[in-house]
């Protein structure tokens, strides 16, 4: 019978600093530090001279699928700490102007669409949020977090029981970097 082993790599570059405890990792870099648990995956993970090897043998089609996305959450997290995520919304307001207050872990929205009780949307993270203009940039380390905060600050905006040809307000997310 012979074994099939599927494995995916991932190079840790200079500058980051990449530990391994089981099945946790943890990754520092200039902006922060993330860390994840990857146990419930079933994955054996092994790192050697600056690569990560995330590897199964003879595994389901899941197992297998899981393999990559394992491999693409630690390059994300080595990403994260070098460089940074950034998402740009744009504040989009026709009939009434809205304003938008960040306090620690959520932004609330006024005014919209002439609604008397405030939306809320939630932060997840260590997530920075700041308004230039009429755009809001959310930026962080870890892009799960920023995607999520983008994510609930555009939800928390969506216009129900109303022509959504004529009503075009909202914070829409229109950059991802």
């Amino acid at each position: 019978m012979t074994v099939q082993i599927v494995e995916q790599t991932v190079t840790v570059p200079e500058g980051v600093n990449l530990t391994l405890n089981g099945h946790k990792v943890a990754v520092t870099g200039t902006n922060g530090a993330i860390e994840y648990d990857f146990g419930h995956a079933g994955m054996n993970l092994n790192y050697q001279e600056s690569s990560l090897r995330v590897w199964v043998e003879n595994p389901r089609r899941k197992q297998a699928a899981l393999v990559k996305t394992i491999a693409s959450h630690v390059s994300n997290m080595i990403k994260g700490v070098t460089e940074g995520f950034t998402y740009r919304l744009k504040i989009v307001f026709i009939h009434f102007p809205m304003t938008i207050n960040v306090q620690k872990e959520k932004v609330i929205i006024n005014n919209f669409i002439g609604e008397q009780a405030p939306r809320v949307a939630k932060i997840r993270g260590q997530v920075e949020i700041r308004q230039d203009g009429d755009d809001l940039i959310v930026t962080g380390a870890d892009i799960n977090h920023v995607a999520q905060t983008a994510a609930n600050i555009q939800e928390s905006t969506k216009i129900k029981n109303k022509d959504l040809r004529k009503f075009l307000d909202g914070i829409y997310v229109y950059q991802k970097e």
